[in-house]
């Protein structure tokens, strides 16, 4: 071989080099028609050597072949794999909520389960929201957290104590984005909280009623356009509107701040106790809602926004923390899979407190390999809004060790 990886072929007369075989066989033949051998000599030693370049050259082929359709191989799988992990995150060209929509809702006409007039009714109730960039309610359940409240009051069995989030409403999973949506419609709560707060009104002046998933969207894609997260944004190439594209804390963030929301995202990144659970995360929630809410009350309804909660596959809100009796702690946690029908049982809430397993998950049932969660605390300036911006380019998340 040469230095750049050439083959060369070595004449066994003369050592003249080749660089094919076909060459230093022509050369050869040359020799031979110059020259006469006795047989069984110096002929049957050249043809010996002629077979064994031509098997090396064979076998040199053959694998050239073989690791060319390992490449190939390997390309198509990656191409698959590529094209899987577009369609699970939304990714795939297929649509977004409007077409999810009014294809689950074709579905059900031909299934009997909706009527052709409830159709048209939905359809045209879809076109009116998404253009005015509202959601239609249809999915929002309110008043939980006060009737949390009036429980709690009266409960003696099992609580010591119990923090509460301010009024937040629970939004669940639609047709338009079952299967997706988690993110967006943890969105929707934590700024139907917000939009309940005074000190958010200079903030979120421009909206007045929760905004639909395409809106949401928008919004996003406009925080990418401001600077927020460019390494997020490339890997939804820029594009969230019109697709079924999952989001989660960075997005979240980035849009919160982008409104001058002062909020940070903080990283639970590995489990902190046994079999696998996030007792750290339970003690973070617990700071964020007593720090300002010091006492001996039982019950104390905070001022403080839920919580946006992210795990792998799926994001919650939290809006409050037990204290049990035997010290354990409980997140108390909105889940958009939970529909209105089951939220609105929180509402009657009976004396033994069934009703609460919805949203009651003890430290045991935290058990995902990472946490993250967007907590929100304040107003920014301008200054403190370019300058987070300028941040989110490189480093977005506090890592809890």
């Amino acid at each position: 071989n040469t230095g750049d990886g050439e083959q060369l072929y070595e004449c066994p007369m003369c050592s003249l080099t080749c660089t094919n075989v076909q060459i230093l066989q022509e050369h050869v033949d040359l020799h031979l028609e110059e020259q006469s051998f006795p047989e069984g000599t110096l002929v049957d030693a050249i043809l010996i050597v002629f077979e064994n370049l031509r098997d090396l050259e064979l076998a040199q082929q053959l694998q050239i072949e073989e690791d060319k359709q390992q490449r190939s191989e390997e390309e198509r799988r990656e191409k698959e794999e590529f094209k899987k992990l577009q369609r699970q995150y939304g990714l795939d060209n297929s649509g977004g909520y409007k077409q999810q929509l009014l294809k689950n809702m074709e579905r059900e006409v031909d299934r009997g389960r909706m009527q052709p007039f409830e159709y048209h009714k939905r359809k045209a109730d879809m076109m009116e929201s998404l253009a005015f960039g509202i959601d239609d309610g249809k999915t929002k359940t309110s008043g939980v957290i006060e009737a949390l409240c009036k429980y709690y009051q009266n409960e003696n069995k099992d609580v010591r104590r119990v923090w509460l989030s301010a009024s937040v409403d629970h939004f669940h999973s639609s047709l338009g984005d079952k299967g997706w949506g988690c993110g967006y419609r943890n969105f929707q709560m934590l700024l139907s909280s917000l939009l309940q707060n005074s000190s958010y009104e200079d903030c979120l002046r421009g909206i007045v009623l929760t905004p639909s998933i395409p809106k949401i969207q928008s919004m996003i894609e406009d925080a990418w356009k401001e600077g927020f997260d460019p390494r997020g944004a490339s890997h939804f190439n820029n594009r969230l509107h019109g697709t079924k594209a999952w989001i989660g804390a960075c997005e979240i963030y980035s849009l919160l701040t982008s409104l001058r929301i002062k909020c940070q995202i903080v990283d639970f990144h590995k489990p902190t106790g046994p079999m696998g659970t996030h007792p750290r995360l339970l003690e973070w929630i617990l700071r964020y809602y007593s720090a300002d809410n010091e006492g001996s009350a039982k019950v104390v309804c905070t001022s403080r926004p839920p919580i946006y909660l992210q795990h792998q596959g799926h994001s919650r809100t939290v809006v409050g923390i037990e204290e049990r009796k035997n010290r354990t702690l409980c997140l108390l946690l909105f889940d958009p899979g939970c529909s209105s029908q089951e939220m609105q049982k929180l509402l009657k809430q009976s004396g033994d407190g069934t009703s609460l397993k919805l949203l009651r998950r003890l430290v045991g049932s935290l058990k995902e390999k990472q946490y993250q969660i967007v907590a929100v605390d304040g107003v920014l300036t301008l200054e403190e809004k370019a300058a987070r911006c300028r941040a989110s380019q490189v480093f977005t998340s506090e890592k809890i060790p």
